[in-house]
């Protein structure tokens, strides 16, 4: 295929029947709902963060300082929403798998085009009416965002419109699975065989089958809180016989499972960048690739180690400990292919490959917490403290949110057709990586100490290392606006962005820039890997 580069308006940005917000709005085009959904995740990425920040304010020192306590517990559980349902869990998949995945298959696009649409339009109803809850009825939602029973079922605030919202969600992520799972079967270029699927491609693979098969279970289960409030059943109020057990089962079936929803998309991004910056073939495809599926797999049999201390059998906790650990290997397998991938490789330090060498360092400390967690014996003691914050913090954001902005670095230039500067950007990236290991390590610290997590006060013992958690927080927001703006300028304002200057090998480097409506002036035909440098005639 041709490199040669259309201009930063050519492309898909001027070939469309419609004009205005119409042509995107309804476009069934995959690279315009990909951007549409990016603009929409950011914004709620923007609102997650102001809300983390005023509950590190709150939490500065002891005592009440800027909001009242049910106001702090309605942050939190916002916050907690937003982040997860709004923007982790749609925020690679939805977006960049939207922008990637038919170009990487050798596509012109999804295999359902409009339900591709469709599910943007859900995803965007679901988020207005979770946006709407925090307004309406008796308040925002003051449970957390796991919405646990019988206190969901109780609380006078307004927590049925926005589980609806979360359910209507769960809907447009099944639907994206449904099109990803049919698109990567049944619309693969010639010659692209599944040992030539690039391995973004292949973690979406994986998770759309987490997405398709999990996703219902929460579904049902949200629905039965709403009907809980509202015809006040009993399944899970055990003052009406009902078993709130059941209910942590139902929801960690599904979100167990939905953390790799969250996860596996960044993997595949590391995946795809360290090769490029290390002028090396990936190390061990076939192993990342079926690591991949066996994550997916593995994780779905691990949510009880989230209920060692709701009460279960001494049988029970053994199993789930076991399969916690074992989940570890296939995550284990994915770091050492990468550095193995690095090993005597021509390193490239650039924004994409320093925010790809975070994530492995990040999510390296996030899974070793995590076998903290997965151990009975040490959970019991750091169960619900800040210690389970941190740690959940290392491996989304740390993980999930790094790639998203190495993905950012990585694929945006090839869609607007200019590139953002280098210098801002490594400059960002290094206030974020210092502002997020001081905020959130020094959270494990006090979760070690016995720093309950969701309290408004605190003992003064935890003064000082809270002091330093909000600072660290300032720190890693001012390097997220650095990044924001330098990109929103670059993409918007920078030099052009021609040929394929990263040097991939992959399918999307191989087209004009920004690509065409339909991607390929001619069906490709795939005739090496993506990966296989010289195959692709890269220098």
């Amino acid at each position: 295929m041709s490199q040669e580069t259309a201009t930063a308006e050519g492309g898909f940005w001027s070939d469309s029947g419609k004009t205005g917000i119409r042509s995107w709005i309804f476009s069934t085009d995959h690279k315009r709902i990909g951007l549409m959904y990016l603009y929409c995740v950011l914004s709620f990425f923007m609102v997650g963060v102001l809300l983390g920040v005023l509950i590190r304010l709150e939490l500065i020192a002891p005592g009440p300082t800027i909001v009242t306590a049910q106001t702090y517990n309605a942050l939190f559980t916002v916050h907690g929403v937003v982040m997860i349902f709004l923007f982790i869990i749609p925020g690679i998949p939805a977006s960049f798998g939207n922008l990637v995945l038919p170009i990487q298959l050798g596509a012109r696009d999804v295999a359902f085009p409009r339900v591709n649409l469709f599910s943007w339009w859900l995803y965007v109803i679901g988020a207005v009416i979770v946006l709407v809850s925090l307004f309406t009825g008796g308040g925002a939602p003051d449970t957390g965002w796991t919405f646990y029973v019988p206190f969901s079922a109780r609380t006078t605030t307004n927590v049925s419109l926005a589980v609806f919202g979360v359910f209507i969600l769960g809907f447009s992520s099944i639907l994206t699975g449904i099109n990803f799972v049919t698109t990567i079967h049944r619309m693969r270029a010639p010659g692209m065989n599944w040992t030539r699927i690039p391995l973004f491609t292949w973690s979406l693979y994986a998770t759309a089958w987490v997405q398709i098969l999990a996703t219902p279970i929460i579904a049902i289960t949200l629905l039965l809180v709403v009907t809980e409030r509202i015809l006040g059943l009993g399944l899970f109020d055990p003052s009406r016989g009902g078993d709130p057990i059941m209910f942590q089962h139902m929801f960690w079936i599904y979100s167990h499972p939905a953390v790799y929803i969250m996860i596996l998309p960044g993997m595949g991004v590391i995946s795809d960048i360290i090769p490029v910056f290390s002028r090396k073939p990936i190390f061990g495809y076939k192993m990342i690739a079926f690591s991949s599926l066996a994550i997916a797999a593995a994780g779905s049999a691990v949510w009880g180690h989230h209920m060692y201390t709701s009460g279960m059998s001494d049988l029970g906790v053994m199993v789930f400990s076991f399969l916690t650990f074992l989940v570890a290997i296939p995550s284990a397998i994915k770091v050492f292919n990468w550095v193995s991938t690095m090993y005597k490789g021509s390193i490239s330090l650039e924004a994409p490959m320093l925010f790809a060498l975070s994530f492995i360092l990040l999510f390296s400390i996030g899974g070793l917490s995590g076998l903290i967690l997965g151990a009975a014996s040490t959970d019991i003691h750091v169960h619900d403290t800040h210690f389970v914050v941190g740690h959940f913090h290392y491996v989304m954001f740390g993980g999930t949110g790094f790639a998203f902005f190495a993905a950012a670095h990585y694929w945006l230039p090839k869609y607007f057709g200019r590139r953002y500067e280098e210098k801002p950007a490594i400059i960002g990236w290094v206030l974020m990586f210092i502002g997020f290991n001081v905020l959130y390590f020094t959270m494990q610290v006090l979760g070690m100490e016995g720093m309950p997590r969701r309290y408004y006060d605190y003992l003064p013992e935890f003064a000082r290392l809270n002091f330093v958690a909000t600072v660290g927080s300032w720190i890693m927001v001012a390097g997220i606006l650095i990044v924001l703006w330098n990109l929103w300028r670059g993409l918007l304002k920078g030099e052009p962005f021609t040929g394929n200057p990263w040097g991939g090998a992959s399918l999307e480097w191989s087209i004009p820039t920004p690509p065409p409506t339909e991607n390929f002036e001619e069906d490709p035909v795939v005739t090496h890997g993506p990966y296989d440098f010289k195959g692709a005639g890269v220098p």
